[in-house]
C-alpha cells in the first residue's frame, strides 16, 4: 500500500496533491498519477465510506498514498479509514489537546495509543505483523481551523503521534468574523500559516496546506509546506467544461 514519502527538508519543493469531493474512481485513476498524494474529502466531498474505501483501493492501483478527511472527529472513522488502507486520515475542527489526543489513540497502536488490531483488508494486503510498523507507515494530520487552534498549534505539533498540521483557510475566517471569500494573501493569512509552518518545522511534522492561487502557492514555498494541494476534481471538471463550451460557442457565434 502506497505510504507517503519521507519528507526531505533538504530538497525544494513540497509534495503536491489532488483533491477528491467525488466518488468517482474513473476519475482519479485517469488524473490522480499527475500528483504525489491524493485527499479523499469524506468530510465535504459527496463520498461516505463505502465510496473512501474505493477511492483508497484507485489511489493504491495508480501507486499514489491517499489521505482521507474524515467528517468528524471520530475514533471510528479513523480506525476505518486506516483498516481499509488509507496512508493516514486528516481530522478537521481540532480544537483542544484532549481532542488531539484522543485522535492519537484512535490512529496508534500501543503503546502510543489504543487502535484496535484486526482491519480485513490491511491484513489480507500486508500481512498480520503490520501493526509493528503501523504508527510510522501511516500519519494522523489533525486541522486547525480557528484562532483558537492556531494558538495551540506548538502543542498539537509537539504531541507525540500527530504527524502534522492543516489550516483551515475558510473556517478560520468565519469564525473570526471575517468574509470567507476575501482574498487567501499574506495581509489576511500569512501569520496563521505561517505559525503553523513554523510549529511543524520545529517539531519535525508535516505542514500541509491549500495553494490554489499564485499568493497561496508563493506562501506555501516561503513557508516550507511539506504537503500542498493545488486543486481538486470539481475545480478541473468545471473549467474544462466552462472552457470547451466558450471556444464551441465562440466558433459558432463568429461571424
Amino acid at each position: 500500500m502506497p505510504q507517503l514519502p519521507k519528507i526531505d527538508r533538504e530538497k525544494p519543493g513540497p509534495l503536491l496533491g489532488l483533491g477528491i469531493f467525488y466518488p468517482s474512481v474513473g476519475a482519479l485513476e485517469r488524473i490522480g498519477s499527475d500528483w504525489d498524494w491524493i485527499w479523499i474529502d469524506a468530510q465535504h466531498g459527496d463520498i461516505d465510506i463505502s465510496e473512501a474505501a474505493a477511492l483508497v483501493r484507485t489511489a493504491e492501483l495508480i501507486g499514489r498514498p491517499a489521505l482521507v478527511r474524515i467528517p468528524a472527529i471520530d475514533p471510528a472513522w479513523v480506525g476505518k479509514a486506516l483498516d481499509f488502507g488509507a496512508a493516514g486520515v486528516i481530522v478537521p475542527t481540532i480544537e483542544s489537546m484532549e481532542e488531539a489526543r484522543a485522535m492519537v489513540r484512535a490512529a496508534k497502536f500501543p503503546p502510543l495509543g489504543n487502535r484496535s488490531f484486526g482491519g480485513r483488508r490491511v491484513i489480507d494486503r500486508m500481512g498480520r505483523a503490520f501493526y509493528r510498523t503501523a504508527n510510522t507507515d501511516t500519519v494522523l494530520i489533525l486541522q486547525v481551523e480557528s484562532s483558537n487552534a492556531v494558538a495551540l498549534a506548538e502543542s498539537f505539533a509537539a504531541l507525540d503521534g500527530v504527524d502534522g498540521l492543516f489550516p483551515g483557510p475558510d473556517d478560520h475566517a468565519i469564525r473570526d468574523g471575517r468574509d470567507v471569500d476575501a482574498p487567501k494573501d499574506r495581509d489576511v493569512i500569512g501569520s496563521q500559516t505561517r505559525a503553523v509552518a513554523e510549529a511543524c518545522e520545529r517539531h519535525g511534522k508535516l505542514s500541509v496546506g491549500l495553494a490554489l492561487t499564485d499568493a497561496t502557492l508563493e506562501m506555501a514555498k516561503e513557508y516550507r509546506y511539506c504537503l500542498v494541494a493545488c486543486g481538486g476534481d470539481v475545480a478541473f471538471l468545471t473549467s474544462g467544461s466552462k472552457n470547451a463550451a466558450q471556444k464551441a460557442r465562440g466558433f459558432f457565434d463568429a461571424k
